[in-house]
């Protein structure tokens, strides 16, 4: 996320950079050291999108501030 935001990660952790996913469940999390969009658990594709061909999970990434 840093790379692709052309971001230094101090930028990403001074900002308060999130990560939001739809639903409940938070499938994504932000790693702080390395500015890499990381699994935040396990996840299981049968259990998601059973029955679907195609299985799309949808998140946003939240920095604050002015860039």
């Amino acid at each position: 996320v840093a790379k692709d935001l052309a971001l230094q990660l101090a930028v990403l952790r001074d900002r308060g950079a999130r990560i939001l996913d739809r639903g409940r469940t938070r499938y994504f999390a932000l790693h702080a050291n390395s500015g890499h969009l990381v699994t935040a658990e396990r996840l299981d594709r049968e259990q998601l999108c059973e029955g679907m061909q195609r299985c799309v999970l949808r998140c946003e990434v939240i920095v604050e501030g002015e860039m």
